[in-house]
């Protein structure tokens, strides 16, 4: 059998005493950030719990390093050098498994260190033993300082810890101990011990005992939701799985009162162990307060009204509890508990509570006043501001309270803290505009409220930016496409100036603030800028344009219309005259008469042009005149509107002396209300001058081709013909004698149903009695075209929505 060796160490440590007689004793609490006066010990408890003395290696408090504990704030696991074991904290954390604060604040009380025993390595079973869990622990020696029994001496500490469950024995269960122990032994009421409650039924190897859930819910421990960071040690399987059986406990506070024992020893010893067997860790942490004089109760001294506040008191193992308040404030937990919840009245006095067990029976009082609720306010002190170097100066007003943070945002949506409790408080050196809300509070039991927000609107540094084109000509009398245009700015034009030399500028007169400007009426070259500025920053000029004036007249020509709209299919006149030019072109010419040959003999020169485009054309006459550089453009838009397509349905019959209704649409989108339709010729119409007519017709007519012509609002027109073919009998249907399938014309057989409303079916069969080809409707459209593939029909001909159907009967 192989075992892992287990060492003992055995420190102690005297604590001074003091002539006060309610003095704590020297780093109780780890104020000094190590183990100075603190003994220690790491071992192995392969054979029990506790381990024996020749498993555990003892550090002694009056010994320096490497064997004792003064100024040591570590101490590794038992033969690991690498892996701490004891641990002093200093600096705040929070627990992966627990996820609770590594030093506490409870009720208002901060905690300065604490002391973190275990760690989450383990020990694995040899082949033929076991190995043994860690054990870890701390003790002090504490000398009661000398005075009357009946004046309270106490000791208070936190404890937090967190068990991996080992599915053993409760006994073998990780475990959290605290021990008071006297010359005469150990007292029972000031020494807890917490674990895993199970069900004690683990099997032969001493695992798979069921955990009593409920029952360590009800002492306050709670599943992590992470798993164990070690392989299941009681799983056979090589590639044992990662368990989410890992507990944890939150802080709670514990005190013993030991005026008692006034003028003597007592030894405090804190111990976390994992399993007896060893797989299963577990870790604690325990903070001490440096106040030893009774009990204290925890919470605000000034309370605010109508908030529901927490009173508390370190708890006595097994103890009872009585609370009372001032008069009109409203208790809303149990009395009977260290940790009293209270709904705040208006009423000022005292919170009294009385805790006693068998080893204690403490009091304590703690006077209080009231705070009325806080009052946000509004945050003020928003202006404008240029990037950069800038201060605006916010406050609060109207608020009941104190500010205790500014919050800002860039965004509207996202805050950030500003970490400032100045109030006024100055934004400096702003480079976005930023919106501002401070947090109030009306002392540290009421409630933070936010302000109204305030902002500090950030203008961008003004850039001048550019003109384009920066170098122009311009002729003599120019009227038209001469402009400038500011770009690449930063901030709103403030006025153009204009100078002949770029060294006296003037001011346009009246201000002109546009992005644009266009030439006019120079007679001698000028220089232009533009004034920049962006909200309340310092202006800047743009860049200069340079205008090069050309003695030679621009050219002239005046055109009609800018804009014209046409039917489809039908012709624009255009006309333009030329007085001012020598030279002329177009765009394009398609679908243009009398566009000319380009070149001007003489002026003025008249055109007259006759544009006919079947789509919307942009035509551009483009005029130059010699010795000018700049180009005169005339634009005409002919807009072509869509054509008007006309449906008057398909040809149809009747017979005589029975009214017909007739049909026509067009697809035209112009006209709001519809187009204006005609119908000629007019034989038997009840209405020619509408949509839908109802013809009826006598024994004269044979047939009539009727022409519907639609007209548009805009006077197009688009047109259809429809023909109708006039029976002289009485309603019948009409059947082909024969049809020619492949020929040129009567290529469909069907039914022609005159005068009736409606045709129930009309059937083929061949000669068998088999269904060829069935049909509901009758009239023109298709029908059976005689078609078959390998003696079956080859295609359903449908006549629309109809229910033309075709059998599989062999034609004869």
């Amino acid at each position: 059998m192989k075992h892992f060796v287990l060492l003992f160490f055995l420190v102690t440590a005297v604590a001074a005493c003091f002539a006060q007689s309610q003095s704590c004793p020297l780093n109780n609490n780890f104020s000094l950030g190590s183990l100075t006066h603190w003994a220690a010990y790491t071992g192995n408890n392969a054979t029990g719990n506790p381990a024996p003395d020749d498993r555990l290696q003892h550090y002694d408090s009056s010994s320096g390093a490497p064997s004792g504990t003064q100024g040591v704030s570590v101490i590794y696991e038992y033969n690991l050098p690498s892996v701490p074991g004891i641990q002093i904290l200093s600096t705040p954390g929070t627990d992966a498994y627990g996820k609770y604060p590594t030093i506490p604040t409870i009720n208002g009380y901060k905690y300065t260190n604490s002391i973190l025993l275990g760690s989450t390595t383990i020990t694995r079973s040899s082949g033929s033993g076991v190995g043994g869990g860690y054990v870890r622990g701390v003790s002090y020696r504490i000398s009661v300082p000398a005075g009357p029994p009946e004046e309270p001496y106490t000791m208070t500490y936190a404890y937090a810890m967190v068990l991996e469950n080992g599915t053993h024995n409760s006994a073998q269960q990780p475990l959290f101990s605290a021990t008071l122990k006297t010359n005469d032994g150990v007292i029972a009421c000031a020494s807890p011990s917490y674990f895993l409650p199970t069900l004690n039924n683990a099997d032969s190897r001493g695992s798979g005992a069921i955990l009593d859930s409920a029952l360590a819910k009800s002492q306050g421990f709670y599943l992590s939701d992470l798993p164990s960071p070690n392989s299941n040690p009681n799983s056979q399987s090589p590639n044992a799985e990662h368990l989410r059986d890992v507990w944890a406990k939150g802080w709670t506070e514990v005190t013993f009162d030991l005026s008692p024992r006034r003028g003597q020893q007592v030894v405090l010893t804190f111990e976390t162990d994992n399993c007896v067997p060893g797989g299963h860790f577990a870790y604690s942490y325990i903070a001490l307060r440096n106040t030893c004089a009774g009990l204290q109760i925890s919470g605000p001294a000034v309370a605010c009204i109508g908030n529901t506040l927490t009173y508390s008191v370190p708890g006595l193992t097994g103890a009872t509890y009585q609370w009372s308040v001032p008069a009109d404030w409203q208790i809303v937990s149990s009395t009977d508990t260290s940790v009293l919840q209270v709904k705040i009245g208006n009423a000022v006095g005292t919170v009294v509570v009385h805790e006693a067990n068998s080893c204690a029976n403490l009091s304590a009082t703690l006077p209080v006043t009231t705070a009325p609720p806080t009052i946000a306010g509004d945050a003020t002190g928003g202006i404008e501001v240029c990037t950069g170097t800038n201060a605006s100066v916010l406050t609060v007003t109207g608020n009941r309270g104190s500010v205790v943070n500014w919050l800002s945002t860039t965004d509207g949506t996202n805050y950030s803290v500003v970490n400032s409790l100045a109030m006024p408080y100055t934004a400096q050196n702003l480079t976005a505009t930023t919106t501002y809300r401070a947090l109030v509070q009306n002392g540290e039991s009421c409630t933070i409220d936010t302000t109204t927000a305030t902002t500090v609107l950030v203008d961008p540094k003004t850039v001048g930016g550019k003109l384009t084109p920066p170098f122009m000509a311009f002729c003599k009398d120019q009227t038209k496409d001469a402009l400038l245009t500011l770009q690449d700015e930063v901030g709103k034009p403030v006025n153009w100036q204009s100078s002949p030399d770029a060294i006296g500028w003037t001011d346009f007169a009246p201000v002109y603030k546009e992005d644009q400007y266009s030439l006019v009426g120079l007679s001698a070259p000028t220089k232009y800028r533009v004034l920049v500025q962006s909200g309340v920053c310092p202006s800047a000029y743009s860049d200069i344009a340079d205008i090069d004036y050309v003695n030679v007249p621009f050219p002239k020509a005046s055109s009609a219309p800018a804009d014209t709209l046409i039917c489809y299919n039908t012709p624009a006149t255009l006309t333009s005259t030329i007085s001012i030019g020598t030279d002329y072109s177009w765009n394009t010419t398609a679908n243009l008469t009398g566009a000319g040959n380009g070149s001007v003999s003489a002026l003025p020169l008249s055109m007259t042009i006759t544009a006919a485009p079947l789509t919307t054309t942009l035509y551009v006459l483009s005029v130059e005149n010699a010795g000018c550089p700049n180009i005169l453009k005339d634009t005409f838009l002919v807009q072509v509107l869509p054509k008007i397509n006309v449906d008057a349905g398909n040809d149809t019959s009747v017979v005589m002396n029975q009214p017909l209704q007739l049909h026509a649409s067009s697809d035209d989108t112009t006209t709001a209300g519809g187009d204006k339709f005609t119908w000629t010729p007019i034989i038997g119409l009840d209405n020619p001058d509408i949509a839908d007519p109802i013809a009826s017709y006598t024994g004269e007519t044979d047939s009539v081709r009727y022409l519907v012509t639609a007209t548009s609002a805009h006077g197009c027109t688009g047109s259809a013909e429809v023909k109708v073919t006039v029976y002289k009998t009485s309603p019948d249907i009409f059947v082909p004698s024969a049809f020619t399938p492949d020929g040129t014309s009567n290529r469909v057989f069907r039914p022609i149903a005159p005068g009736m409303a409606s045709l129930q079916f009309f059937v083929v069969y061949n000669r068998w009695g088999q269904l060829m080809y069935r049909t509901s409707r009758a009239g023109t459209g298709m029908g059976w075209d005689g078609q078959w593939e390998e003696g079956r029909c080859r295609r359903v001909c449908m006549d629309g929505t109809g229910d033309d159907v075709y059998g599989e009967g062999y034609l004869a």
